[in-house]
Order: structure tokens, then sequence, then C-alpha cells
């Protein structure tokens, strides 16, 4: 059985698993059937990465809101997305189950087999092209125990027929089918599910806006509600207000950085340092949104019957086409299959249950929020379909939960480097198969989370227990796999990677060492944002 822990703490992050949960108790939130039945905010990030709030140890970005609810409730310093990209790991919130059995794989509208016309080892995977109608949603599973639902902001698990009120949501403003904000960050967004604003408003704080307003709305009723905030920060286009760049330009100029911002890893240059103004201001933008729901809740003296939670869907955009953030002390970031691609911020307040500056080291993922959402409302758990989450409760509430394996299944290659692969996680042990030369790697998170030795040779019994497991799993729900690229050419690969490195990574360099000029200026009204919104 694996119990957490509680240690008082936020800023720190640690990779050992404790022995011994701390807790103190109050009353329990009442079940669903009850007129006081816990409402429900999940607050959802995009792109963010494991490191990118100041409670999470970042010294350059700051969230104080998002840290405020960290600390009044159970941070999880082992919190998983379920993938490296940002639609299956969606639809594993939804569904409760892992990407290789919802089907959802890879970031909805991704090139696969023949149509992949990149020069790869591999031909990317088949996969599922929206949510499944068949699969029961955690929002299907609230509204008919009598909860009003609403989603605000970033849907991307497909088109018409599968959008957010097609899958058990009330209210839909802003779900559709793109990832990223078709007008940017700044009012006019170009949303067809979303009415404009006044030109140069935020689209983070217009997101709260709008989740303010329903629970304003519902709260009045007495209806117990969910909300589903789902922001499209912090994904590219990065786009912040020039005060905002200038505030952090001001502060990275206090401890300028020395030496180079990006390495090589294996395919493409990664970010070593956190000193973007631009990508600092919209963190902040979303904190000040964050802020704004918290504060409701407050004012309406909401706050103690309301569940909140707070995760991202994958790691911060380190390599690619973003160049966002460095997830270091972890390895790589979003789309990659080390730690930094899918450790998240992983945050749960539940009145009653999680006592303020509390943390778990076990390891959990978002298929897990579904079970735990009903167990704490009350509810009835749905085993068939939340087949890979477990409800988390026993972990608020002082106890333990069984060791599982967690199981991970990208059979592409994205757009930040990452390798097609597999991943098992029992215990401390990380294994990685990967797709375009059948290779293993394992490491030992507890004592290597920096993922820097592949100990495969001197485990090797291990390591082929935990890869039949990951075989058995994946043949068992059907896992879709990829197959060899007949038109690979190695010598054109080659010249790629050459120029990765030679004409690439120079051109990064000099475009991030730009961002901080004083006279830095990326256009006339700066994304639109100069525009007063009055």
């Amino acid at each position: 059985m694996l119990p957490c822990t509680n240690l008082f703490r936020v800023a720190a992050v640690t990779f050992i698993v404790p022995l011994v949960c701390l807790l103190a108790f109050a009353a329990p939130l009442r079940a669903a059937d009850d007129a006081t039945a816990p409402n429900i905010v999940f607050i959802l990030a995009d792109d963010l990465g494991w490191r990118d709030l100041s409670g999470e140890g970042s010294t350059f970005y700051e969230s104080p809101h998002i840290d405020r609810l960290a600390e009044s409730g159970m941070r999880f310093t082992q919190g998983y997305a379920t993938c490296q990209v940002c639609s299956p790991s969606r639809a594993s919130i939804m569904t409760g189950k892992f990407p290789a059995r919802h089907g959802i794989t890879d970031w909805i509208g991704a090139a696969v087999g023949k149509a992949w016309k990149r020069n790869d080892r591999i031909e990317p995977a088949e996969y599922r092209r929206h949510l499944n109608l068949e699969d029961t949603t955690i929002a299907e599973a609230l509204r008919s125990a009598g909860y009003r639902t609403f989603f605000a902001g970033k849907w991307h698990l497909g088109g018409e027929g599968s959008f957010p009120e097609d899958h058990g949501f009330d209210e839909n403003v802003g779900g559709h089918h793109r990832g990223s904000p078709p007008g940017g960050y700044f009012a006019p967004y170009k949303n067809p599910k979303m009415e404009n604003g006044p030109d140069g408003e935020s689209l983070p704080l217009r997101l709260a806006d709008e989740t303010v307003d329903f629970i304003e709305r519902t709260q009045a009723d007495g209806k117990p509600f969910f909300a589903f905030l789902s922001f499209y920060s912090v994904h590219g286009p990065i786009q912040t207000t020039q005060p905002l760049w200038q505030k952090y330009q001001n502060k990275a100029g206090q401890t300028p950085h020395q030496g180079p911002r990006f390495e090589i890893d294996r395919t493409l240059p990664v970010r070593q340092v956190q000193d973007c103004p631009i990508y600092a201001g919209m963190i902040e933008s979303m904190d000040d949104a964050v802020g704004r729901v918290l504060n409701t809740l407050e004012q309406h003296v909401l706050a103690d019957n309301t569940i909140v939670i707070f995760t991202s869907d994958n790691g911060g955009v380190s390599s690619g086409d973003a160049y966002s953030t460095s997830n270091l002390p972890l390895r790589g970031g979003k789309g990659r299959q080390w730690e930094g691609g899918i450790r998240e911020p992983f945050y749960v307040r539940a009145p009653g249950l999680t006592k303020p500056g509390s943390t778990c080291d076990v390891p959990v993922t978002g298929a897990d929020f579904f079970p735990t959402l009903l167990d704490l409302a009350g509810l009835p758990l749905l085993p068939e379909q939340h087949q890979d989450g477990q409800s988390l409760k026993p972990l608020l509430t002082g106890g333990a939960i069984a060791e599982r394996p967690l199981y991970w299944h990208y059979p592409h290659y994205g757009n930040q480097g990452g390798e097609p692969s597999s991943i098992i996680r029992r215990g401390d042990w990380k294994l990685i198969h990967y797709y375009e030369d059948g290779r293993d790697e394992l490491y030992n998170l507890a004592d290597d989370p920096r993922e820097q030795t592949d100990v495969s040779e001197q485990h090797a019994a291990l390591a082929g227990r935990m890869r039949a497991g990951l075989d058995a799993w994946l043949a068992q729900v059907g896992a879709e796999i990829p197959i060899a690229n007949q038109s690979y050419d190695a010598a054109a690969k080659n010249r790629q990677r050459q120029r990765i490195r030679e004409v690439n990574l120079p051109r990064l360099e000099k475009q991030h060492a730009g961002f901080l000029n004083e006279d830095f200026r990326p256009n006339a009204d700066w994304w639109g944002s100069a525009v007063d919104p009055s």
C-alpha cells in the first residue's frame, strides 16, 4: 500500500516515497444527494511545466494565487499527465482511461501513417480523432447526479458532434476543435464558441470572468456545480502585454544568465534556463485569472464546500515550436518521454479532508481525477468507465492506495523532438521502450530523478519483467503500434541533425537573447494588447 506524507512544504520537491501520512481532519464533504453537496472547480493549464510556478521552485516566474491554492490543500509531488501532449491527457481526465485504452494518443490534427511526410524511422500510429461518445465523461456522471456543468476554454477533443456540450457540459464558452487560441491571447479572439470582448481584452481573464459568472448564477439557485476552467495558457503563441514583459525583462536583468540558453538533447535544442519575459507574463496573467475564481468562492462563502483542483495537461515546452521554459532538474519537456514531459503541478483542495500545506509523494495521474471526484461527492464509482483511474480520497484522508503500475503510450513524434515510445512506471523504476529501434531504457527515479543513467544492463532481469508487463498491458488494451517507414533516408536525417546544430541552435540563442533587449518590440500593438479594453 502506498501512503502519502504531510511535510508542510511547498517549494521543495522530493523524490522519496515516505511511509507515513500525517493529516488533520475536519467534517467531511457531504454526498451529492445532500442540499450541501460539494461544488467542484477544476482548473486545467495548457503546457504548464512542473517547475513553472513559484510554489514549485521557480525563482523567475510568479504565481501567488496558484501557490495559495496549493498551500490550502494537498500538493502531489509526483503528479503526472497521462501523455506528453495535450489531447490524450485531456481525454484521460474526462474518461478515467489511459490514452492507449481510449485511443486518443496524439494531439488531434497530427498527421499519421503515410500522411506523415517527415523523414523519420517509423510511421506514427493511427489514433482516434474525437472523444468516444460511448464513454461516460466525468461531466456526464456529475450532471446525472444533479450537478450543473460548465466548460470554459480549450477543448481539443473533437469537432462538430464532439464538443463539450456533446459530452455532458450544460454550458460551453470557447471549447472547440482547435488546440491554440485562433486569435491569440487578446481580443478579438476569433473563437467560434465565444463572443469577442472589447479589443485588447485578456483571454485568460475573460475565461475566468465567464467561470465567475457561472458560479454566481448557479450558487444563487442553490445548485451544486462543476466548473471546468481550461486555460489556453500557456500554449503558444507566447504573447503578453508590454508592462508584463517590462517587469520580467527587468527581473532577468538583475541576475543575467551566463552561458548558452539551449543544449541539444538527442534530437533538438532544449532550454536550460527560465528567463523568457514573454512566457513569464503569460504565467502571471493566468495566475491573476485563477485568483479571480478563488476570490469569488471566498466572497460568496463557497470555499468551505468547494473542491478545487489545479493541474496541467503535459510538460512545459522546452524544445520544438514555442521554446518557452526549462523544466530542469527534470529532463526534457512537452512531447518527450522523460519526466519533464509528463510530470505536472497537481493540487487538490477538498475542504474537511486535505490539511493545508500537506503533500503526497505517491505517483498519481490525470486518470485518477474521475473516480476521486465521484468519491469526494459521495457518488458511486464507475469502475467499468474509469478503468485506469483510482480514487485518491484515501490519500487525502491519511490512508493509502494499492501500489500499481502506471503506463504511457505515445507512438508518435510530435513537434518537440520526442521519440515514439511506451512507458511503464512501477515503484521507483521507470522503463521506456522505443519503437524506432526496439531498445529499452531503465531509470531508478529515486536515485536518478534527472534520468541521466540508463541501468537496463545492470538490472537486466528487472528490465525484462517490466518490458513483459508493458507489452502485456498494451496488448490487453489493443494499443496501436507504429510500423517502420520504408522511405526513411538515414543520410538525409544526418544532414538534418547537422542543420539543427549549426543553424537552428545559434538562431534560437539569438532570438531568446533578443527577448531581453531593452528595445524589444514584437509588433506595433503588442499582439493587440496595447488597445485599451475599457
